[in-house]
């Protein structure tokens, strides 16, 4: 078997397979026993047709098994001759089978160079997640609006709260108080979480495998036209709030695909372990956050 590789881009590559007779020969005696086995023909028993009547009757047939079955095979021998890691499945082309020797070409990407420099003692700055009486009152309001009715102001009391399941207006703004805790600390943990991506993205020299772009983009793509269908959307409006959204996703898609490989290469590099059902993002993140420098509002250096 002969391959050649021939340099597109940085990143994409285009491999020619050459594979002799005698290896197609092999597989297309191994396809002429199937067929033979199982086929039907006037006047023979199954399986018991001679050979020059199975090739003529499956000649083209048995051709094209062999190619089908040869490709991958050869694909797959050719990418670890060569050391090669391609990102996804490759393009197929110019399949020539002629005078008994099978030729093709497959069109890949490769994964990328990564060079990360200092993903570790990234400085993150935590924010307060302490609920003040203001922002308490505030929401108070906020809820106290959603609740009044056209021309009547509610009142928020212990009578009110009791018809909510608290048995006094203190519990119901204690309870309350530990909901936006909960919020303000997630949404301060998704801070952080930017931060170091963001310290990531700028340390970072690669470059951005367009094929897991263009399949990603496409993905959201398609689920923001499901959504919109289920929302009873006519498909002309569909497509058209699809091309209005897909011309503002490119760059953003662009960026998780780059922190994706990112998580990986740190994976990788720290041998984190990724079990069935775990999620590899999630976890180098969590790895990140313990090795960050770790700030608080006040610039008070924890770790």
């Amino acid at each position: 078997m002969k391959v050649a590789i021939k340099k597109v881009d940085a990143l994409k590559r285009e491999l020619s397979f050459e594979v002799p007779q005698d290896r197609v020969s092999a597989k297309m005696e191994e396809v002429f026993k199937d067929i033979t086995r199982s086929a039907k023909i006037k006047g023979f028993r199954q399986g018991k047709a001679p050979r020059s009547v199975i090739e003529n009757e499956y000649g083209s047939l048995a051709k094209e098994e062999t190619v089908k079955k040869l490709i991958p095979e050869i694909y797959q021998e050719g990418l670890e001759q060569e050391s090669i890691l391609p990102l996804d499945y490759p393009e197929i082309d110019a399949v020539e089978f002629k005078d008994g020797i099978l030729k093709f070409k497959a069109v890949i990407e490769i994964k990328p160079e990564i060079k990360i420099s200092n993903y570790k003692g990234i400085a993150v700055t935590r924010k307060d997640s302490a609920v003040t009486e203001e922002e308490l009152n505030t929401t108070l309001e906020y809820f106290q609006k959603g609740q009044s009715k056209e021309g009547e102001k509610v009142e928020i009391n212990d009578e009110f709260v009791k018809g909510l399941g608290y048995p006094s207006l203190e519990t119901f703004k204690e309870a309350l108080k530990r909901q936006m805790e909960i919020d303000k600390d997630r949404q301060n943990r998704m801070d952080i979480e930017h931060q170091i991506t963001d310290v990531l993205i700028k340390n970072t020299k690669m470059s951005v495998p367009q094929s897991l772009v263009q399949k990603q983009l496409e993905y959201r793509l398609s689920d923001l036209k499901r959504r919109l269908k289920s929302q009873g959307l006519p498909d002309e409006e569909i497509e058209k709030k699809a091309d209005e959204m897909s011309k503002n996703m490119k760059e953003p898609v662009e960026r998780d695909v780059k922190l994706f490989l990112i998580f990986d290469k740190i994976a990788h590099d720290e041998n984190i372990e990724v079990g069935q059902g775990e999620n590899l993002p999630a976890k180098v993140m969590e790895f990140l956050m313990k090795e960050a420098q770790w700030q608080d509002s006040k610039n008070e250096t924890k770790k």
